[in-house]
């Protein structure tokens, strides 16, 4: 563990003991009991969660019925907030909140997409110079059953590649930037969005973390299109075996929703993957999201990323 999990950890030993911390698996994820996220949270209790944070890369809450309002008054506790969305845009009134329906995507795409088995995992915004630090989803409408979500640990995806694969990613950076999935086709919508807010980024395909100095496997499918300096054959291979790797059963955890859920992720050291089975069911589906502010990733080799297209996703502050 790395000192400044240590640190926190001890900071809050001896206080905030009310709050009860889960493990939900080995690498990832854990449930955080015993506080109530509608109200301002004690200076002990924001060190707490954030350490839990950095510690398990994605922590939930249960039987938190937050509105807009109180969702943006919490993340502001952990950080700047973004605006919702640099690209898709934000809830009316609201403009650091992003609406994750069950459909928010069907103006976007159509046609049928090549499904791989990393298709749909992502980190969130990795186009942008500088991807939020973390984000935090809330259930309101929720399917009784299906619709859950997936998350990685790129950390111990990192670490469990060898040594001499280490050696070598270490050295290499990929662009990142928002297309279509591969096999549907853009509808006017998306090309329009994207045309507008373009975003093209060139980040290390292993990222320094900045709070604890872990190394992670920085690997977005839906966004990492390919490896810089390698041919495309080279490219495909490495990110299709980079890909396989960190989705791996043991790196992940799977979480089931509930009206009132939140779940608050790292987004400098996981990857995530939103349902589709809910496509097979007449179920609505409807989840909040806010981001907080990120800093240009480091890669290993000392080396930060560089936009290619775009500005910084800076923090929303229009009153």
């Amino acid at each position: 563990m790395s000192d400044a999990i240590g640190l926190l950890e001890r900071a809050s030993a001896t206080a905030a003991q009310d709050i009860t911390i889960k493990p939900l698996s080995a690498h990832i994820g854990a449930e955080i009991v015993g506080v109530d996220l509608t109200r301002p949270l004690a200076a002990e209790h924001v060190a707490q969660i954030r350490s839990a944070l950095l510690k398990w890369k994605v922590v939930f809450f249960g039987n938190q019925h937050l509105d807009h309002a109180q969702q943006v008054a919490f993340g502001k506790q952990f950080g700047q907030l973004t605006v919702g969305h640099p690209v898709f845009g934000y809830v009316d009134g609201h403009p650091e909140v992003y609406s994750v329906s069950r459909n928010r995507t069907a103006n976007r795409f159509e046609g049928a997409r090549l499904l791989r088995p990393w298709t749909g995992w992502h980190t969130d915004v990795t186009a942008a110079i500088n991807p939020p630090a973390a984000s935090i989803l809330r259930g309101v409408i929720i399917p009784a059953y299906a619709g859950d979500t997936q998350w990685t640990n790129l950390v111990a995806a990192y670490q469990g590649l060898s040594e001499t694969l280490r050696g070598f990613i270490d050295t290499l950076r990929g662009e990142h930037r928002f297309t279509v999935p591969d096999g549907a086709q853009a509808k006017q919508e998306f090309i329009k969005r994207v045309s507008n807010t373009p975003l093209v980024s060139e980040h290390p395909l292993v990222r320094v973390h900045p709070e604890t100095g872990e190394k992670a496997l920085y690997v977005s499918p839906s966004f990492l299109k390919k490896i810089v300096g390698l041919t495309p054959r080279e490219s495909e291979q490495l990110l299709t075996l980079l890909f396989e790797h960190a989705i791996r059963p043991e790196y992940t955890v799977r979480f089931k929703w509930e009206p009132g859920s939140i779940a608050f992720w790292d987004n400098r050291s996981t990857a995530h993957l939103a349902p589709t089975d809910i496509f097979d069911t007449d179920f609505d589906r409807q989840l909040y999201r806010i981001t907080l502010v990120g800093d240009i990733p480091r890669g290993a080799d000392g080396r930060s990323s560089i936009a290619i297209e775009g500005e910084p996703v800076a923090a929303h502050t229009m009153e």
